[in-house]
């Protein structure tokens, strides 16, 4: 049975959620592994809730959505409340801190770290929520080598904001040291 990962990246329209997937999965790729990445969104693109999964085998992906993650990222509390109980019994919620935990959270692994005041106050650029929690996300699992997500964050941010994109990704790991 191959090994299978699948991650749920969630916030609103506008953070970056679904580049940060396609952007996951093009790491992956690059590490050798098999990939599927979908996205869901409403209408309403910007501000309206989104998400977008991953999933990640060393063998032949198959069934490539995603049915219990072993990993949820949440940007907002919508989307936390939303897809917060999807989880399976073992995964890990990694959540921004200013979000409240819904109650019905069944899981030990819950992660609060601060990925938006990060973006806006230490890096000064909020377009760079994706990317932390990128890096955050590559360090607690070990997905792939820095240099891969690296080489994957570059093929797909605009030119000329290379910089405070690798920024970004450090700062991400840096909030799980």
């Amino acid at each position: 049975m191959p090994n299978r990962t699948e991650i749920r990246l969630a916030g609103s329209g506008g953070q970056g959620v679904i580049l940060g997937s396609i952007i996951l999965a093009e790491a992956a790729i690059l590490a050798g592994k098999n990939v599927a990445q979908t996205q869901s969104y409403g209408p309403e693109a910007r501000g309206g809730l989104c998400k977008a999964d991953v999933v990640m085998c060393d063998g032949p992906v198959g069934f490539f959505k995603v049915s219990k993650p072993n990993l949820l990222l949440t940007l907002t509390q919508t989307s936390l409340d939303r897809y917060a109980a999807g989880i399976c019994n073992d995964g890990t919620v990694i959540i921004d801190d200013s979000l409240t935990p819904p109650e019905t959270l069944k899981t030990s692994g819950l992660i609060r770290i601060p990925i938006i005041k990060t973006a806006r106050e230490t890096l000064g650029k909020a377009f760079t929520i994706n990317i932390i929690a990128l890096g955050a996300i590559n360090k607690l699992l070990s997905l792939v080598s820095h240099e891969q997500m690296r080489t994957a964050v570059g093929m797909h941010i605009p030119k000329g904001t290379e910089e405070i994109n690798f920024k970004a990704l450090k700062a991400g790991e840096e909030l799980l040291r």
